[in-house]
């Protein structure tokens, strides 16, 4: 690997001023941790009402019976606020936190029930009460980081005005200690309280483990749901068409053996039909075998075939495949229609005008990422395209993260196991 030589005047300039570069670097630290001090200020306001509308309804609610209703909405309404508070603490950690909740399923009264045991549940209301203290403390000392430099200003303001008066340069230490306080403070303060807020919203080793149980029992019977459409579908298609075709090319080979010697015009004519109807079958047959596994699959590996994919799609596809050595067959098959139905959903619905594949192998996971410059907006809970991708790559212990804002790009990644 080159690397680019630096010229010495250019490491001069940064040797002479690297205090210049370590201030900005704390000032954008300082203004990020500062926002993000905000949001946590925010969300504690949300948890305080919360807890303050969880508590009227255990006061005044029994009186009309619907005590423990309106106490499981009150708590439902807490995941959502725990879930804002998780990606903050991704933002400031750079680490995720997992969510471990059990799936509520069945009546409403069981779903009140599931809600009420659930451990993740209890998690979130302890949350709640540490995070109304961790957002006053963090609002404290972003306050004192804007507060501080505003009243220093305003002192030396006063002290000009004043024409020396010591009695207000005296309360310049006091606003001097406010800037510094928030200025160093902001940053620790922030990493605290997700530190905090991960390990209280964080699931246990036993929770962890019972929700990816559950989680694949899901998959699972998606998967089998699927497999069981996929074989209706498969069974429909013969039935309906290469089982047709060749019922009626029985038939008029049939009616041509009858008519061969009294007729052998019309026998000729009708072996002439059953030849256009055994092409038709054949054809048929083709598009069905390759609806199940693609021939060129077989013939050009994974890559081949993508690469197929992308010159057969209506947006410019770029491609880039990088394995160590073929995959198993079902993986590749997978894989395939995972990459053809993102592909084919690019250009359906994005607008695009151009659009990367991208397929790599690193660490013994394999990584897939479908990017286009689409106007975004995909949801898989709008359409059974993204929602079949999740469940072919649920059926191989596969994650699927989807990211596309509105007015996009639209980003789809995938990661799975290499070999199964």
């Amino acid at each position: 690997m080159s690397t680019m030589p630096i010229h010495p005047t250019g490491a001069d300039r940064r040797a002479a001023r690297p205090e210049r570069v370590t201030v900005w670097r704390r000032a954008w630290a300082a203004a990020r941790c500062g926002g993000l001090l905000l949001a946590g200020g925010f969300i504690a306001a949300a948890a305080l009402a919360l807890l303050f509308l969880a508590l009227g309804t255990l006061v005044f609610s029994p009186v009309a019976g619907l005590g423990l209703p309106f106490l499981a909405v009150m708590v439902w309404l807490v995941r959502p606020l725990a879930r804002v508070e998780r990606r903050r603490v991704r933002l400031i950690a750079g680490a995720s936190v997992a969510e471990a909740y059990r799936p509520l399923r069945g009546s409403l009264l069981t779903r009140v029930r599931t809600l009420l045991i659930d451990a993740g549940t209890w998690r979130d209301l302890a949350w709640l009460f540490v995070q109304i203290v961790a957002g006053a403390v963090g609002l404290a000392f972003l306050a004192a980081l804007v507060v501080g430099p505003v009243f220093v200003a305003a002192v030396v303001v006063q002290f000009l005005r004043g024409a020396g008066d010591g009695k207000v340069l005296a309360l310049l230490p006091l606003g001097v200690l406010l800037a510094v306080a928030g200025w160093w403070g902001c940053p620790p303060v922030a990493r605290g309280t997700a530190w905090l807020s991960g390990g209280l919203l964080a699931p246990g080793e036993n929770a962890r483990l019972r929700a990816q149980m559950e989680q694949l029992a899901e998959s699972r019977a998606e998967t089998v749901d699927a497999r069981a459409a996929e074989l209706r579908r498969i069974e429909r298609d013969l039935h309906d068409g290469a089982q047709a075709r060749l019922v009626s090319l029985t038939m008029s080979l049939g009616m041509a053996e009858q008519e061969l010697d009294r007729h052998p015009e019309a026998a000729r004519q009708l072996v002439a039909e059953a030849r256009a109807s055994a092409r038709t079958a054949l054809n048929e047959l083709r598009h069905l075998v390759r609806g199940i596994h693609p021939p060129v699959l077989t013939e050009r590996g994974l890559g081949g075939a993508v690469e197929a994919l992308a010159l057969a799609s209506a947006v410019p596809v770029e491609v880039e495949v990088r394995l160590v050595e073929r995959l198993p067959d079902p993986l590749e098959s997978a894989l395939y229609f995972v990459i053809a139905e993102a592909l084919a959903n690019v250009g359906r619905h994005s607008h695009a005008s151009w659009a990367f594949v991208r397929l790599w192998e690193e660490q013994g996971r394999l990584r897939l990422m479908v990017h286009d410059d689409g106007h975004g907006g995909a949801d898989p809970a709008r359409g059974s395209g993204l929602r079949g991708i999740q469940q072919r790559l649920a059926a191989f212990d596969g994650h699927l993260t989807l990211s596309s804002p509105p007015g996009g790009p639209t980003e789809l990644f995938a990661e799975l196991p290499c070999r199964q």
